[in-house]
């Protein structure tokens, strides 16, 4: 196995290890998780670069022999982003423990609900489509109102509007 088999390998693990620490409920595991996905996120553009060349300055060497700059910058943008949302994980969990004195997630009674009422709901649920289809005679989202509650006012309608814009028509002149 070659170098860039190794970093495969390395990546491929740091990736796994990386999500597998995201599914935990525990915030600090969760920052661990994120920092491994992006030091597998940096390893993986470093991959993808390539062979090392020469410094990409104009005039220097021959194109052929010249390194990409694009997966450096790259690598350079995912360090920032990495570290700006370390710092935002950072202060969830400084948070977390001030007012909790722990930093794992729990469901809250409205999780707990929502949860509990999932075949029951989905059944209400079937029961208002077949409600909407036997009841034909509603054509609009507004069943209490007469007519449409947007009216299109004309000059006609209030003396101060001014209803004397260009339109845009058929050319008159026969055309060019």
């Amino acid at each position: 196995m070659d170098v860039s088999g190794i970093l495969i390998v390395i990546m491929a693990v740091l990736f796994a290890c990386g999500v597998y620490a995201m599914l935990e409920r525990s915030l600090t595991r969760v920052l661990i998780g994120f920092l491994l996905l992006g030091n597998a996120a940096n390893l993986l553009l470093l991959i993808v670069m390539g062979r090392p060349g020469l410094s990409p300055f104009f005039g220097t060497s021959d194109k052929d022999r010249m390194s990409d700059p694009l997966p450096q910058a790259l690598t350079l943008t995912a360090i920032v982003i990495t570290f700006a949302v370390s710092a935002f994980l950072l202060a969830l969990i400084y948070r977390s423990w001030q007012l909790g004195q722990a930093d794992t997630v729990e469901d809250d009674e409205t999780d707990l609900a929502v949860r509990g009422r999932g075949a029951a709901r989905e059944e209400d649920l079937d029961d208002e489509v077949e409600l909407e289809n036997a009841d034909d005679a509603v054509t609009t989202d507004f069943p209490d109102v007469d007519t449409s509650p947007i009216v299109v006012l004309h000059h006609r309608d209030v003396a101060g509007i001014r209803d004397d814009a260009p339109t845009d028509g058929p050319d008159e002149g026969g055309g060019r």
